[in-house]
């Protein structure tokens, strides 16, 4: 059987096009099934931290990049929670079954790295986008927030979910229990995200975290979906969508190599 693999023989032809849509399906309801805390959870918090800085700071702030800062906050929010889903529906599954003993379940049917990749992607850039859609709807309706560029929004979304996604599956195949998972997201993710224009234009930060941004991807996934919405940004967004697209390839390639060879995978 490894042998006619190795060929390029497979009885599910060059594309297993039924495993890859069960491991997608299973990844999507696995968040679903407790959507109270996988998905409504992250909209509760984001919908907080909106009505917090509108009572705090809202009314007497003013505009940031010629903007209401209520409505400057609004893509940063939205960005923040939706990178930090798409990275914890990822990162979750592959340490929960790698914990849990039961890994194996998912690499002996026969899929290949490039169709494991897609369907635990597939799950990330779900639940990305749904809770993207919610707090955008909300947004409009409730504070009025434009949308300049949907497409542009749109694309920003979908590669912040893929290139996070990523990034969890590297850090879920490399940790071995759950703490060192929580260290990553409180001491990589969180700070990587509040540090990159969120709250802010990254004009008001030091000359030498200001660098340090134009060399984060996260900073320019927060820009470009900023741009998406009010048509304005700290950078270009072909830039960031050119910085954006070249850490996505690089951080699949990586997850793809881990796990064609079974990396921290395999015992």
């Amino acid at each position: 059987m490894a042998d006619r693999m190795d060929m390029g023989v497979r009885r599910f032809g060059a594309v297993n096009w039924l495993g890859t849509w069960t491991l997608a399906r299973r990844e999507v309801l696995r968040f679903m099934n407790v959507w109270s805390q996988t998905v409504m959870g992250p909209l509760v918090n984001a919908g907080l931290l909106l009505m917090v800085f509108t009572i705090a700071i809202g009314a007497r702030r003013g505009d940031v990049m010629g903007v209401p800062y209520i409505d400057f906050l609004v893509p940063g929010i939205l960005t923040m929670t939706v990178i930090q889903n798409a990275f914890a529906n990822t990162s979750s599954s592959i340490i929960s079954a790698k914990v849990g003993g039961n890994i194996v379940d998912t690499l002996m049917p026969p899929l290949s790295a490039g169709e494991l990749l897609v369907g635990y992607l597939a799950g990330a850039v779900a639940r990305g986008l749904i809770v993207a859609v919610v707090i955008a709807g909300g947004a409009i309706v409730a504070l009025g927030t434009p949308l300049a560029h949907p497409v542009w929004a749109l694309v920003f979304v979908l590669l912040g979910s893929v290139f996070m996604g990523g990034l969890g599956m590297i850090a879920a195949v490399y940790a071995v229990k759950f703490d060192q998972m929580s260290a990553v997201t409180n001491f990589v993710v969180a700070p990587l995200a509040f540090l990159s224009g969120t709250f802010y234009s990254i004009e008001a930060l030091p000359p030498a975290l200001q660098t340090f941004c134009h060399w984060n991807p996260f900073f320019y996934i927060i820009d470009g979906v900023r741009y998406g919405f009010l048509g304005v940004s700290d950078s270009s967004p072909w830039v960031g969508l050119g910085v954006v697209l070249i850490a996505t390839v690089v951080v699949l390639a990586l997850v793809w190599r881990w796990l064609r060879s079974g990396y921290r995978l395999k015992a």
